[in-house]
């Protein structure tokens, strides 16, 4: 069984999240927008089918 792995936006955009605990400030570094940053997250959560929440510096699934 070949399982594929998570697109690189997508892992881009949560690591950058994450980090900043921010998504506007994702959206800065990325130069996207934060309603852009919010689908490459969904985009990981369908992927991966857990969902993340980004909130105090911690990575909660």
């Amino acid at each position: 069984m070949s399982r594929r792995l998570p697109p690189l936006y997508a892992l881009r955009a949560f690591e950058a999240a994450a980090r900043h605990s921010s998504f506007t400030r994702a959206a800065e570094e990325l130069s996207i927008t934060q309603s852009a940053v919010s689908r490459h997250i969904r985009t990981l959560e369908d992927h991966s089918l857990v969902g993340y929440s980004i909130a105090a510096g911690a990575i909660c699934n």
